[in-house]
């Protein structure tokens, strides 16, 4: 992963399409990967982020090329072509969920578990990420960062909000305003 950080805390499909950016791709080794899931570690499920190599990274990416395409048309209000909702079925049925129950000290608990292979367990969580966005109503309020050289996109908690991050890109259009307003004097 490079010195820069992928932007996390927004709803799931966004992390995961955020982490190709203008300059590069954070998931580009099996250690990229595991490093991103543990940025994710609230939200990953227990034993996702175990064994982790190429394969496992082929469906991240894969997921990561559908997530994009759907959340653009999403965004831009056009039907999803037959082919990407095959395919995140597809991926939705390869790691089904199961609820598991356990007595403990602390109780009956009960725990979810994929069934599957750590890549089709990978997949299917993601695909549902994508799904639990793609199917709220708030998937219309998705933004591109305003920066010129940013491709990242956020979910706004405020209607005011133009970047991807204040301290990635806000901070830098703001010092780059200044220094136009500056050099214009």
């Amino acid at each position: 992963m490079s010195a820069l950080a992928p932007l996390v805390g927004e709803p799931l499909a966004l992390d995961l399409v955020n982490t190709r950016y203008a300059q590069g791709d954070f998931l580009v080794t099996p250690e990229d990967l595991l490093a991103w899931l543990a940025l994710e570690a609230g939200r990953c499920p227990e034993g996702l982020s175990g064994n982790i190599g190429p394969a496992e990274l082929a469906v991240v990416q894969c997921v990561r090329e559908r997530s994009a395409r759907a959340i653009e048309c999403a965004r831009s209000g056009t039907r999803l072509s037959q082919e990407d909702l095959d395919a995140i079925n597809q991926m939705l049925r390869g790691g089904p969920c199961v609820l598991e129950v356990a007595d403990g000290p602390a109780g009956i608990t009960a725990d979810r578990r994929r069934l599957g292979s750590t890549a089709q367990g990978l997949g299917a969580w993601l695909a549902e990420g994508l799904v639990e966005l793609l199917t709220d109503p708030a998937v219309s309020r998705v933004r591109q960062c305003e920066a010129e050289d940013c491709v990242l996109l956020f979910l706004p908690s405020n209607p005011r909000r133009r970047w991807c991050s204040a301290s990635r890109c806000g901070n830098r259009m703001r010092v780059a305003r200044h220094y136009q307003r500056r050099k214009a004097e």
